[in-house]
């Protein structure tokens, strides 16, 4: 319970901005996790797509402060990395 006015405010501040970056994490999350299962599932195609929607998500939640720079490097990073060896398993087959 907040003792003062002030400190009421910053409860309402604090629950708008973490409802706001709930939003932003749970979309960027999401659109991770389908390109994952569909780079899995070998649907390269619609992968590539929703990687590069992931991507805009991940942008989006950076340039709103919700994730940290390296944090949405990194994500971005390995996104690419397991579509690129799916497309050269596709190519390669041994």
């Amino acid at each position: 319970m907040p003792n003062t006015r002030s400190a009421a405010k910053r409860v309402r501040q604090s629950e708008k901005r973490r409802l706001r970056n709930r939003m932003h994490k749970g979309r960027a999350r999401s659109y991770v996790k389908r390109a994952l299962s569909l780079i899995e599932e070998g649907r390269l195609d619609e992968a590539e797509e929703m990687v590069r929607q992931a991507i805009s998500a991940l942008d989006r939640a950076w340039e709103r402060g919700v994730l940290h720079k390296n944090t949405v490097a990194r994500k971005k990073s390995r996104l690419m990395r397991r579509l690129n060896e799916a497309r050269k398993a596709v190519q390669q087959p041994s």
